[in-house]
């Protein structure tokens, strides 16, 4: 018995990414995990490059929103994502929003 079983890659890209989150469980986390951090990361970085200072709440907003685009994307086909991660997903995308609507630390009154 094999420790991974190859997925069937002639069912399309659908099917593929199913087998992959069936044999992997944290395959669909990680793969959020890897949307928010690049962008967050990316975003951060270019705009203190530009600016002189990565406003984080906001990028930590935009990644988060973006993220959650994903996620809804993913769950519609089915096996993708289970609730629990959307929930999730939800939570840190209001988090986020939260924090950049209490952050007072760059913007004016």
């Amino acid at each position: 018995m094999p420790t991974y079983n190859i997925p069937n890659m002639t069912n399309g890209i659908d099917g593929t990414l199913v087998e992959i989150a069936a044999e992997l469980p944290i395959f669909v986390p990680f793969l959020l995990l890897f949307v928010w951090g690049f962008i967050f990361m990316s975003g951060t970085a270019a705009q203190k490059k530009r600016g002189g200072f990565g406003d984080m709440p906001l990028w930590a907003t935009l990644s988060s929103i973006a993220t959650l685009m994903v996620a809804l994307t993913l769950s519609i086909t089915a096996g993708m994502m289970t609730g629990t991660i959307l929930a999730i997903v939800v939570i840190v995308t209001i988090l986020s929003g939260v924090w950049l609507f209490l952050d007072k630390s760059n913007r004016e009154l």
